[in-house]
């Protein structure tokens, strides 16, 4: 059947096309020097329009597509229209039938996935929007037709809504099965711990993402959500105590956290290690060597006096050595270098002790040779940059013939070989889930080894709790942006906030919280308190006044009532601590630094030094050319992780916190404590 413009239709409407005829399953539309091949399964829709004079047919296509016939006489082009609808639609409604079939068995399994008792990982949504894209490609008609289709229309809005608001559509799947799991199993998160489990740790806890970073402020509970995700994966027969690998950053932590597991899961299969432990695990197995660790490692006073007494008889020995390190010390460290021969002064062999070992430990870290550490740095800074690392090399000589002499590695060299072994397949991980306490404080270094491991099984999952809140080892190597850009390190997956602290009142919350959170990079979370303080729960006082409030705190604090006092450094520990134990006998008084004092509790802390100049709070002392090549890229923020170290100092406290500063010179921090409404008094 054929339809054509009249002589009259095709001189005025001077169209390309002025015919159409109808095939098998299609039409086809020409012109003198044109013709288009219309399939019924390219058409969307056909439709008659009466003109002036002839008739219309106009033909819709996907994309916004339309192929249009003028000129046609009116009585045939609705003949043929009429004719061609009734054919179109009867082979549309057989194609509805394949194209329910097709649709079902997507029904069937996103029915599947909405019934499963178990987490929808957000990679698994790709999977299934491929398996949805797959099925409207073996459809038979254009997809945007399938609403036409009773047989059809729900089932597609179904598929169509996983496929352009999937996220939404996990989101809120995910949502209804927490929480009526966490109902289901409420005996188990009552009784993992302690004390029951709140509703932010329960849903942390459960959640199924292959990477999940946990939030968790101070006092929050993150040991507690560690241990409780472990019980979990055993619980739901998700993998065996040996497929659990746990890890901490110190043999302290991972010890606590062992006894804890033990105690409350009851199994001794899962252990938790160092980084440290892993990669000398790694290293056994993989190499069946035992690595010697370096008792340099485990003996700080060792390892300074080896540095110190190579660092002086270079000096002694090589005129451009005492040169350069006399520049180094009194041009970019801005110290006071006695003249002569400098380098026998002990105080300044011990004050310069800290910072070699800190080099030391960088460059050891870093693992690649003198050339590549000089190339890889800023341009502006190449040229002194390789002058400090040719004054070091004698010391890391030292350290590595240290080494040799011992058989032994140290830590950095443990890892590097750990991740070597990694990269040749000589270890098979048997862990399907790791999780990690403390992530903020995770290095580039210990970060390599982590993604090498997950390497090997794409299937492993990442659980890390840590608070970028509290992220205060910079110096050695800590990189925070592995935590703030987590899912860009580790993957997509997700990130949930423990909103509730078990340490703190509420004054010393709001004062700590707000405090930290001017820094508008760190990670915005909330951190409620149970219990309510007063105004006074932080006050600032007078340093001189530090013997008036250890009297005052004598008369109302109970011998099991822990007092902490707090500094930025050692050597500003209090002078009257040295007759404390006699003066104030029932207080339970303890100094440390506030890096010392990072997951400890107290229910009274004093923090000291709160003053200005090169040792006070925050710090004034300028980083060298060392560290500024081979740390992390410091934030752009004024003194960022001196705030988050004075939030650690103050969230050490249950009840109250006070701030000594010395009113000559002031810490900059008493002005802006003094403005988010922290009392300041001349008396305790």
């Amino acid at each position: 059947m054929e339809l054509k413009s009249t002589s009259f239709g095709k001189h005025l409407a001077q169209h390309p096309y002025n015919r159409v005829r109808l095939l098998n399953a299609g039409v086809e539309v020409s012109g003198d020097k044109h013709h288009y091949l219309i399939p019924f399964n390219q058409l969307i829709d056909i439709r008659c329009k009466r003109g002036i004079v002839w008739g219309e047919l106009e033909f819709e296509l996907p994309e916004e597509k339309v192929v249009r016939l003028h000129g046609t006489e009116w009585q045939e082009t609705q003949q043929f229209y009429h004719h061609l609808l009734k054919l179109w639609q009867s082979w549309s409604q057989e194609m509805s039938e394949v194209s329910a079939g097709v649709l079902q068995q997507q029904i069937a399994s996103i029915t599947r996935i909405e019934q499963q008792d178990q987490w929808f990982k957000r990679s698994r949504l790709a999977e299934l929007q491929k398996a949805i894209e797959a099925a409207f490609a073996a459809i038979p008609v254009p997809v945007v037709r399938l609403d036409e289709f009773d047989n059809c229309r729900d089932d597609y809005q179904t598929c169509l809504r996983w496929l352009k608001q999937g996220a939404q559509s996990v989101r809120q799947r995910n949502q209804a099965w927490t929480e009526r799991v966490i109902n289901e199993q409420r005996d188990f998160f009552a009784s993992v711990e302690s004390s029951p489990l709140n509703d932010s740790q329960c849903r942390a806890v459960v959640n199924g993402e292959e990477s999940v970073l946990v939030l968790a402020g101070a006092g929050s509970g993150k040991t507690s959500v560690l241990v409780a995700r472990a019980g979990w994966l055993l619980r739901r027969q998700e993998a065996l105590p040996e497929q659990i690998l746990l890890l901490a950053f110190g043999r302290q932590a991972a010890d606590e956290m062992n006894t804890r597991i033990k105690e409350r899961l009851h199994t001794e299969g899962i252990k938790a290690k160092t980084f440290h432990a892993l990669a000398l695990h790694i290293i056994q197995e993989g190499s069946k060597k035992t690595p010697k660790i370096s008792k340099l490692e485990t003996d700080s006073k060792a390892r300074r006096t080896l540095l110190v007494k190579t660092w002086q008889q270079q000096c002694a020995e090589k005129k451009a050595q005492a040169s350069g390190w006399r520049q180094w010390l009194s041009e970019e460290l801005e110290w006071e270098v006695p003249e002569g021969d400098y380098w026998k002064n002990s105080a300044l062999a011990a004050r310069l002790g800290s910072r070699l070992e800190r080099w030391l430990g960088l460059i050891r870290t870093h693992g690649g040779s003198q050339a590549e550490m000089i190339e890889q740095a800023p341009e502006d800074l190449r040229d002194i940059f390789q002058k400090r690392v040719r004054l070091m090399a004698p010391l890391l000589k030292a350290w590595k013939t240290k080494l040799k002499e011992e058989d032994a590695v140290d830590f950095s060299g443990l890892i590097h070989q750990a991740v070597n072994i990694l990269q040749k397949g000589r270890f098979i991980s048997p862990w399907k889930h790791i999780l990690v306490d403390e992530f903020q404080d995770i290095s580039p270094q210990r970060a390599l080894l982590l993604s090498t491991l997950r390497q090997q099984n794409s299937q492993t999952s990442l659980f890390a709790v840590g608070d970028d809140w509290q992220a205060i080892y910079r110096f050695s190597g800590a990189e925070l942006a592995l935590t703030t850009a987590f899912s860009e390190n580790f993957g997509e997956g997700a990130q949930c906030a423990l909103d509730t602290t078990y340490r703190f009142n509420d004054r010393i919350g709001e004062i700590a919280n707000t405090f930290v959170q001017q820094n508008p990079a760190q990670l915005k979370k909330p951190l409620n308190s149970l219990t309510k303080g007063s105004k006074k729960s932080v006050v600032i006082l007078p340093e001189d006044q530090l013997a008036a409030l250890l009297d005052k705190l004598s008369g109302f604090a109970a011998e099991d009532e822990r007092i902490l006092i707090l500094a930025r450094y050692h050597h500003l520990r209090p002078e009257l601590l040295q007759t404390a134990s006699t003066r104030w006998p029932k207080l339970a008084l303890e100094f440390m630094t506030i890096h010392a004092s990072k997951g400890q509790q107290a229910e009274y802390v004093i923090i000291v030094g709160l003053h200005d100049g090169k040792d006070g709070f925050p710090a004034a002392a300028r980083e060298s050319i060392m560290e500024q090549v081979l740390l992390p890229v410091p934030e752009d923020f004024a003194d960022a992780e001196e705030r988050r170290l004075l939030y650690v100092a103050i969230t050490r406290a249950r009840h109250q916190v006070w701030l000594m500063q010395d009113k000559q010179r002031p810490s900059v921090f008493v002005e802006q404590l003094e403005a988010l409404g922290v009392t300041t008094q001349r008396k305790p």
